[in-house]
Protein backbone atom coordinates (compact mmCIF):
# COMPACT_ATOMS: atom_id res chain seq x y z
CA UNK A 1 0.00 0.00 0.00
CA UNK A 2 0.98 3.56 -1.02
CA UNK A 3 0.50 5.84 2.18
CA UNK A 4 -0.02 9.46 0.77
CA UNK A 5 -2.04 10.58 3.86
CA UNK A 6 0.73 12.61 6.30
CA UNK A 7 -1.40 15.64 6.66
CA UNK A 8 -4.17 13.02 8.54
CA UNK A 9 -1.06 11.62 10.58
CA UNK A 10 2.50 11.24 9.80
CA UNK A 11 3.75 7.57 10.21
CA UNK A 12 6.01 7.15 13.56
CA UNK A 13 9.35 8.14 12.96
CA UNK A 14 11.95 5.88 14.38
CA UNK A 15 13.44 8.33 17.05
CA UNK A 16 10.38 9.13 18.35
CA UNK A 17 9.33 5.14 18.91
CA UNK A 18 12.49 5.03 20.35
CA UNK A 19 11.78 8.13 22.89
CA UNK A 20 8.35 7.06 23.84
CA UNK A 21 9.61 3.46 25.03
CA UNK A 22 12.01 4.61 27.31
CA UNK A 23 9.51 7.19 28.55
CA UNK A 24 7.39 4.25 29.46
CA UNK A 25 9.81 2.78 31.82
CA UNK A 26 9.70 5.49 34.23
CA UNK A 27 7.74 5.11 36.62
CA UNK A 28 7.57 8.33 38.35
CA UNK A 29 5.02 11.18 38.34
CA UNK A 30 6.75 14.50 37.04
CA UNK A 31 5.20 16.22 40.31
CA UNK A 32 6.51 14.12 42.68
CA UNK A 33 9.45 14.83 44.52
CA UNK A 34 10.74 11.56 44.77
CA UNK A 35 14.14 9.94 42.71
CA UNK A 36 11.30 8.55 40.28
CA UNK A 37 9.09 11.71 40.10
CA UNK A 38 12.51 13.52 39.33
CA UNK A 39 13.81 11.31 36.70
CA UNK A 40 10.02 11.51 35.23
CA UNK A 41 10.58 15.52 35.72
CA UNK A 42 13.64 15.45 33.85
CA UNK A 43 12.41 13.75 30.52
CA UNK A 44 9.16 16.14 30.83
CA UNK A 45 11.28 19.41 30.84
CA UNK A 46 14.12 18.58 28.64
CA UNK A 47 11.23 17.72 26.29
CA UNK A 48 9.84 21.12 26.87
CA UNK A 49 13.09 22.85 25.93
CA UNK A 50 13.33 20.35 22.82
CA UNK A 51 9.79 21.93 21.78
CA UNK A 52 10.51 25.54 22.72
CA UNK A 53 14.41 25.82 20.66
CA UNK A 54 12.69 23.58 17.81
CA UNK A 55 9.93 26.45 17.05
CA UNK A 56 11.53 29.91 18.15
CA UNK A 57 10.01 29.84 22.17
CA UNK A 58 11.46 29.74 25.60
CA UNK A 59 10.75 26.32 27.64
CA UNK A 60 8.39 28.89 29.71
CA UNK A 61 6.36 29.86 26.76
CA UNK A 62 4.97 26.21 26.08
CA UNK A 63 2.21 24.32 27.18
CA UNK A 64 1.91 20.64 26.76
CA UNK A 65 -2.10 19.91 25.42
CA UNK A 66 -2.82 16.73 23.97
CA UNK A 67 -2.60 17.94 20.29
CA UNK A 68 -3.62 20.75 18.20
CA UNK A 69 -7.03 20.49 18.47
CA UNK A 70 -6.58 21.42 22.25
CA UNK A 71 -4.18 24.02 22.07
CA UNK A 72 -6.49 25.87 19.33
CA UNK A 73 -9.06 25.28 21.85
CA UNK A 74 -7.10 26.77 24.83
CA UNK A 75 -5.76 29.78 22.49
CA UNK A 76 -9.09 31.09 21.70
CA UNK A 77 -11.13 30.88 25.15
CA UNK A 78 -8.18 32.27 26.96
CA UNK A 79 -6.84 34.96 24.29
CA UNK A 80 -10.03 35.13 23.05
CA UNK A 81 -11.52 36.31 26.26
CA UNK A 82 -13.43 39.96 26.28
CA UNK A 83 -12.37 40.30 22.59
CA UNK A 84 -14.29 39.84 19.01
CA UNK A 85 -13.18 36.96 17.64
CA UNK A 86 -11.72 36.87 13.62
CA UNK A 87 -10.94 33.66 11.79
CA UNK A 88 -9.64 32.92 8.29
CA UNK A 89 -12.30 31.26 6.23
CA UNK A 90 -10.37 28.30 5.39
CA UNK A 91 -9.12 27.24 8.98
CA UNK A 92 -9.54 24.02 10.26
CA UNK A 93 -12.65 22.47 12.45
CA UNK A 94 -10.11 22.82 15.75
CA UNK A 95 -10.99 26.10 15.38
CA UNK A 96 -14.19 26.86 14.09
CA UNK A 97 -15.32 24.63 16.52
CA UNK A 98 -13.54 26.59 19.28
CA UNK A 99 -15.06 29.94 18.37
CA UNK A 100 -18.54 29.57 16.51
CA UNK A 101 -19.71 32.72 14.56
CA UNK A 102 -16.71 34.89 14.57
CA UNK A 103 -16.48 37.29 11.52
CA UNK A 104 -14.36 34.98 8.82
CA UNK A 105 -12.01 36.71 7.07
CA UNK A 106 -12.00 35.82 2.95
CA UNK A 107 -9.35 34.41 1.16
CA UNK A 108 -8.88 34.04 -2.89
CA UNK A 109 -9.35 31.57 -5.30
CA UNK A 110 -5.70 30.21 -3.97
CA UNK A 111 -6.91 29.94 -0.61
CA UNK A 112 -4.94 33.28 0.65
CA UNK A 113 -6.03 35.60 3.47
CA UNK A 114 -7.31 39.03 2.02
CA UNK A 115 -5.10 41.47 4.40
CA UNK A 116 -6.09 44.26 2.98
CA UNK A 117 -9.84 43.01 3.88
CA UNK A 118 -8.68 41.98 7.47
CA UNK A 119 -7.19 46.21 8.09
CA UNK A 120 -10.90 47.11 7.29
CA UNK A 121 -12.39 44.33 9.68
CA UNK A 122 -10.11 45.38 12.45
CA UNK A 123 -10.21 49.14 12.28
CA UNK A 124 -14.12 48.95 12.53
CA UNK A 125 -14.62 47.49 16.02
CA UNK A 126 -12.88 46.74 19.52
CA UNK A 127 -9.68 44.66 19.70
CA UNK A 128 -9.85 41.49 18.35
CA UNK A 129 -8.01 37.62 18.43
CA UNK A 130 -7.29 36.59 14.92
CA UNK A 131 -6.97 33.18 14.17
CA UNK A 132 -4.73 32.21 10.80
CA UNK A 133 -3.27 29.05 10.20
CA UNK A 134 -0.24 28.99 9.14
CA UNK A 135 -0.66 26.34 6.37
CA UNK A 136 -3.92 24.94 4.92
CA UNK A 137 -4.60 21.23 5.62
CA UNK A 138 -6.27 20.22 2.50
CA UNK A 139 -4.65 22.62 0.15
CA UNK A 140 -1.16 23.12 1.48
CA UNK A 141 -1.55 26.94 0.74
CA UNK A 142 1.00 28.90 3.28
CA UNK A 143 -0.57 32.29 4.44
CA UNK A 144 1.62 35.54 5.00
CA UNK A 145 1.31 34.88 8.80
CA UNK A 146 4.01 37.53 9.34
CA UNK A 147 1.84 40.38 7.32
CA UNK A 148 -0.63 39.41 8.98
CA UNK A 149 0.98 39.54 12.40
CA UNK A 150 2.05 43.74 11.91
CA UNK A 151 -1.28 44.77 10.60
CA UNK A 152 -2.66 42.55 14.24
CA UNK A 153 -0.13 44.83 16.24
CA UNK A 154 -1.19 48.00 14.61
CA UNK A 155 -4.57 47.54 15.61
CA UNK A 156 -3.81 46.18 19.04
CA UNK A 157 -5.44 42.98 18.05
CA UNK A 158 -3.87 39.59 18.85
CA UNK A 159 -2.92 36.42 16.86
CA UNK A 160 -3.04 33.04 16.93
CA UNK A 161 -1.42 30.83 14.61
CA UNK A 162 -2.48 26.78 14.17
CA UNK A 163 0.91 25.39 12.67
CA UNK A 164 -0.24 22.18 12.80
CA UNK A 165 0.86 21.15 9.18
CA UNK A 166 3.17 23.61 8.87
CA UNK A 167 5.32 22.25 11.44
CA UNK A 168 7.87 19.52 10.29
CA UNK A 169 7.93 20.68 6.89
CA UNK A 170 8.46 24.64 6.79
CA UNK A 171 10.15 26.20 8.82
CA UNK A 172 8.17 28.06 12.00
CA UNK A 173 9.36 30.15 14.43
CA UNK A 174 7.12 31.86 17.13
CA UNK A 175 9.48 35.10 16.90
CA UNK A 176 9.73 35.23 13.76
CA UNK A 177 6.30 35.10 13.03
CA UNK A 178 4.79 37.68 15.37
CA UNK A 179 2.05 35.66 16.92
CA UNK A 180 1.04 35.55 19.98
CA UNK A 181 0.38 32.38 20.15
CA UNK A 182 0.94 29.25 17.89
CA UNK A 183 -0.81 25.78 18.09
CA UNK A 184 1.62 22.27 17.65
CA UNK A 185 0.51 18.73 17.20
CA UNK A 186 2.68 15.96 17.44
CA UNK A 187 1.80 12.85 15.39
CA UNK A 188 1.62 15.60 12.05
CA UNK A 189 5.28 15.57 12.47
CA UNK A 190 6.29 11.82 12.94
CA UNK A 191 5.26 11.87 16.90
CA UNK A 192 3.17 9.66 18.36
CA UNK A 193 -0.63 10.68 18.45
CA UNK A 194 -1.77 12.40 22.35
CA UNK A 195 0.40 15.18 22.25
CA UNK A 196 0.43 18.70 21.03
CA UNK A 197 1.66 22.33 22.51
CA UNK A 198 0.65 25.63 22.78
CA UNK A 199 3.72 28.24 22.41
CA UNK A 200 2.85 31.66 24.03
CA UNK A 201 4.81 34.34 23.37
CA UNK A 202 3.99 36.29 26.55
CA UNK A 203 4.09 34.38 29.68
CA UNK A 204 0.05 35.20 30.40
CA UNK A 205 -2.09 33.38 32.56
CA UNK A 206 -4.96 31.25 30.46
CA UNK A 207 -7.75 29.99 32.39
CA UNK A 208 -7.21 26.68 32.02
CA UNK A 209 -9.82 24.36 29.86
CA UNK A 210 -8.93 21.50 32.17
CA UNK A 211 -8.31 22.11 35.59
CA UNK A 212 -6.38 20.24 38.06
CA UNK A 213 -3.12 19.97 40.36
CA UNK A 214 -1.67 23.33 38.95
CA UNK A 215 0.49 21.43 36.29
CA UNK A 216 1.83 23.79 33.22
CA UNK A 217 2.10 26.79 35.46
CA UNK A 218 -1.75 26.34 36.15
CA UNK A 219 -2.80 26.29 32.21
CA UNK A 220 -3.47 22.51 31.78
CA UNK A 221 -4.37 20.40 34.72
CA UNK A 222 -3.81 16.79 34.28
CA UNK A 223 -0.66 14.56 34.72
CA UNK A 224 1.26 14.94 31.29
CA UNK A 225 1.79 11.70 29.02
CA UNK A 226 5.22 11.90 29.49
CA UNK A 227 5.47 9.21 26.31
CA UNK A 228 3.92 10.69 24.04
CA UNK A 229 5.55 13.85 24.76
CA UNK A 230 8.73 12.42 24.55
CA UNK A 231 7.99 10.99 21.24
CA UNK A 232 7.11 14.73 20.06
CA UNK A 233 9.93 16.45 21.16
CA UNK A 234 12.56 13.48 19.43
CA UNK A 235 10.38 13.97 16.24
CA UNK A 236 10.26 17.35 16.46
CA UNK A 237 14.49 17.94 16.01
CA UNK A 238 14.22 15.14 12.73
CA UNK A 239 15.30 16.98 9.04
CA UNK A 240 11.94 17.76 7.35
CA UNK A 241 12.38 15.56 4.17
CA UNK A 242 12.80 16.93 0.94
CA UNK A 243 9.87 16.58 -0.99
CA UNK A 244 9.06 19.42 -3.37
CA UNK A 245 10.25 17.20 -6.05
CA UNK A 246 7.90 14.10 -5.30
CA UNK A 247 4.68 16.20 -5.22
CA UNK A 248 5.25 18.06 -8.58
CA UNK A 249 5.50 14.52 -9.82
CA UNK A 250 2.15 14.06 -8.19
CA UNK A 251 0.89 16.78 -9.79
CA UNK A 252 2.51 16.15 -13.42
CA UNK A 253 0.79 12.81 -13.43
CA UNK A 254 -2.59 14.08 -11.98
CA UNK A 255 -2.64 16.63 -14.54
CA UNK A 256 -1.89 14.63 -17.58
CA UNK A 257 -4.92 12.49 -16.53
CA UNK A 258 -7.43 15.59 -16.15
CA UNK A 259 -6.73 16.68 -13.05
CA UNK A 260 -6.51 21.02 -11.89
CA UNK A 261 -4.24 21.74 -9.22
CA UNK A 262 -5.80 23.55 -6.19
CA UNK A 263 -4.04 26.36 -3.89
CA UNK A 264 -1.85 29.12 -3.91
CA UNK A 265 1.39 29.32 -5.62
CA UNK A 266 3.42 28.90 -1.87
CA UNK A 267 2.52 25.53 -0.90
CA UNK A 268 3.45 22.58 1.49
CA UNK A 269 6.35 20.56 -0.14
CA UNK A 270 4.81 17.70 0.62
CA UNK A 271 0.83 18.48 0.03
CA UNK A 272 -1.41 18.12 -3.25
CA UNK A 273 -5.32 19.44 -3.92
CA UNK A 274 -6.09 17.86 -7.05
CA UNK A 275 -9.33 18.03 -8.35
CA UNK A 276 -10.96 15.80 -11.29
CA UNK A 277 -14.19 17.93 -12.70
CA UNK A 278 -17.21 15.97 -12.69
CA UNK A 279 -15.56 12.85 -10.56
CA UNK A 280 -16.91 12.53 -7.04
CA UNK A 281 -14.44 13.14 -3.99
CA UNK A 282 -15.47 10.22 -2.38
CA UNK A 283 -15.54 8.07 -5.15
CA UNK A 284 -11.55 8.93 -6.15
CA UNK A 285 -10.51 8.09 -2.72
CA UNK A 286 -12.56 4.17 -2.49
CA UNK A 287 -11.41 3.89 -5.98
CA UNK A 288 -7.33 4.99 -5.41
CA UNK A 289 -7.94 2.89 -2.04
CA UNK A 290 -9.01 -0.40 -4.24
CA UNK A 291 -5.80 0.09 -6.07
CA UNK A 292 -3.43 0.48 -3.09
CA UNK A 293 -2.93 4.02 -2.90
CA UNK A 294 -3.92 5.90 0.30
CA UNK A 295 -5.55 9.55 -0.10
CA UNK A 296 -7.95 11.57 1.45
CA UNK A 297 -10.91 14.13 0.69
CA UNK A 298 -10.74 17.38 3.01
CA UNK A 299 -9.54 16.79 6.56
CA UNK A 300 -9.70 13.36 8.55
CA UNK A 301 -11.29 15.25 11.66
CA UNK A 302 -14.82 14.59 10.54
CA UNK A 303 -15.50 11.09 11.99
CA UNK A 304 -14.76 9.24 8.94
CA UNK A 305 -17.36 11.06 6.68
CA UNK A 306 -16.53 12.91 3.18
CA UNK A 307 -17.94 16.03 2.65
CA UNK A 308 -18.05 18.99 0.74
CA UNK A 309 -15.10 21.18 1.52
CA UNK A 310 -15.42 24.05 3.48
CA UNK A 311 -11.97 25.49 2.33
CA UNK A 312 -12.69 24.89 -1.31
CA UNK A 313 -15.77 26.91 -0.62
CA UNK A 314 -14.32 29.82 0.83
CA UNK A 315 -11.89 30.21 -2.34
CA UNK A 316 -15.10 30.28 -4.51
CA UNK A 317 -14.29 26.56 -6.17
CA UNK A 318 -17.73 25.85 -6.83
CA UNK A 319 -18.59 22.18 -7.14
CA UNK A 320 -14.48 20.87 -7.32
CA UNK A 321 -15.30 21.17 -3.68
CA UNK A 322 -16.78 17.89 -3.30
CA UNK A 323 -14.47 16.77 -6.54
CA UNK A 324 -11.38 17.27 -4.64
CA UNK A 325 -8.61 15.01 -2.98
CA UNK A 326 -5.75 15.71 -0.85
CA UNK A 327 -2.29 13.99 -1.82
CA UNK A 328 0.36 14.27 1.60
CA UNK A 329 3.41 12.39 1.10
CA UNK A 330 4.81 11.47 4.22
CA UNK A 331 8.37 11.82 5.59
CA UNK A 332 9.41 8.40 4.74
CA UNK A 333 7.61 8.53 0.58
CA UNK A 334 9.34 6.85 -2.11
CA UNK A 335 9.25 7.03 -5.43
CA UNK A 336 7.64 4.20 -5.96
CA UNK A 337 4.50 5.39 -4.13
CA UNK A 338 4.56 8.48 -6.05
CA UNK A 339 4.84 5.88 -9.31
CA UNK A 340 1.62 3.92 -7.79
CA UNK A 341 -0.44 7.11 -7.43
CA UNK A 342 0.40 8.40 -10.97
CA UNK A 343 -0.68 4.76 -12.71
CA UNK A 344 -3.70 4.37 -10.45
CA UNK A 345 -4.67 7.79 -10.59
CA UNK A 346 -4.77 7.62 -14.32
CA UNK A 347 -6.69 4.39 -14.56
CA UNK A 348 -9.48 5.27 -11.93
CA UNK A 349 -9.84 9.19 -13.88
CA UNK A 350 -9.96 7.30 -17.30
CA UNK A 351 -12.45 3.77 -16.03
CA UNK A 352 -14.86 7.04 -14.21
CA UNK A 353 -15.26 8.80 -17.35
CA UNK A 354 -15.96 6.00 -19.60
CA UNK A 355 -18.71 4.90 -16.74
CA UNK A 356 -20.25 8.72 -16.30
CA UNK A 357 -19.87 8.47 -20.56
Amino acid sequence: MAYLDANATEPLRPEARAAVLAALDLVGNPSSVHAAGRAARRVLEDSRSTIARRFGADPEQVVFTSGGTEADALAVAGLGAGRRVIIGATEHDAIRAAAPGPARLPVDRNGVADLAALERMLADGPPALVCLMMANNETGTVQPVAAAAAICRRFGALLHVDAVQAAGRIAVDLGALGADSLALSSHKLGGPKGAGALLLAELRHLAPLIAGGGQERGRRGGTPALPAIAGFAAAAEATPPELAEMREAVEIAAVAAGAVVLGGPERLPNTSCLGLPGMRAETQVIALDLAGVQVSAGAACSSGKVQRSHVLEAMGLGPLASEAIRVSLPWNASWADVEAFGAAYAEMASRLRRRAA
